[in-house]
């Protein structure tokens, strides 16, 4: 059945703050400052909010690195807790992504999944850091890489330079996560589009100062922000499956003319795949492969593997 969610991503340029000014002081223009983006997207009724990497974070070039670690030990909580209340007032989640200190003084770049009663309901740290977040801003590395079950469906988180590592995405593509979440200051390019295709999930990128976007489960880019307006919102229907058209493809006419606009297929060109959504309030996706025998992508690509390998197959 169509299981449609509504994503907002925001990429303002990270907030410039004289480096005179108290760190108290920067938490609340901080603060102010979010939540004037956030009023750009609200409206539009977002299930999930993605937010840039290290967000709450000012400027660097203005803000020196000492005023910045006094800025995070006065800031603690509140703009978590900022956060939490737009996330309980308007019943949605928000992917939080900032610098965080753990009991033992050490630091991570995080990013805390806010649930739509404002309560963190997971944490993911930056598996794959940039050399010097570890040597030069005391930031250790992520270990594990959970994927967050919420009421509309699973979310895998990736920041920044995670991007560029196959460890992590090889992760993903075994857990099948409906949406991957990517606050970054990095775009990523091609890399974006890849992660959403090998996947299969819809990928939502938050990037600083970047267009943002919003990449279907066939890689391909169905929203992106302007360098007029650093935000987007999009909405995505999370009942979909990749299939390759080889032996499903003589069926797709058939399942037309009787699901009609019940289901979409979409071919975007070129792939040898098309995405099947189910826009019906009867039927899944799921049931529909069932009824027709459809094979998945990953089942048709696994079944190509198996065959190379069987015996007499490979030429001697």
């Amino acid at each position: 059945m169509a299981r449609y969610i509504t994503i907002s991503c925001l990429g303002p340029r990270p907030l410039v703050v004289p480096k005179d000014v108290p760190p108290q002081e920067t938490v609340e223009r901080m603060m102010e400052h979010w939540r004037s983006q956030l009023e750009r997207v609200l409206p539009d009724g977002p299930d999930l909010i993605v937010l840039p990497e290290a967000c709450d974070r000012p400027d660097k070039v203005h803000y020196p690195q000492q005023q910045r670690m006094n800025y995070y030990r006065t800031r603690g909580s509140q703009i978590r807790e900022f956060f939490s209340r737009i996330a309980r007032e308007h019943r949605c989640y928000i992917a939080y992504a900032s610098h965080t200190e753990a009991a033992d003084g050490s630091w991570r770049n995080a990013v805390q999944l806010i649930g739509r009663d404002g309560v963190v309901e997971g944490i993911y740290h930056k598996n794959h850091l940039v050399p010097d977040e570890y040597y030069k801003d005391g930031i250790l590395y992520g270990k594990a890489a959970p994927v967050f079950d919420c009421d509309f469906g699973k979310v895998a988180c990736a920041i920044c330079f995670d991007l560029n590592f196959d460890e992590l995405r090889e992760q993903f593509v075994r857990e099948k996560p409906d949406v991957i979440v990517f606050p970054s200051m990095y775009h990523g390019g091609i890399m974006q589009n890849y992660w959403a295709y090998s996947c299969r999930a819809y990928f939502a990128g938050a990037v600083a100062g970047l267009p943002c976007t919003v990449v279907s489960p066939l890689g391909e880019e169905i929203a992106r922000s302007t360098n007029y307006y650093p935000f987007i919102t999009a909405r995505v229907n999370l009942d979909c499956e990749v299939l390759h058209i080889d032996r499903n493809g003589a069926k797709f006419s058939e399942m037309k003319l009787k699901y009609g606009t019940d289901i979409r297929i979409h071919d975007p060109g070129f792939l040898g795949s098309v995405l099947l959504t189910s826009e019906s309030e009867s039927v899944s996706v799921k049931e529909i492969i069932e009824e027709y025998g459809l094979e998945r992508l990953d089942d048709y690509f696994g079944r190509a593997l198996a065959e190379r390998h069987a015996p007499g197959h490979i030429e001697l």
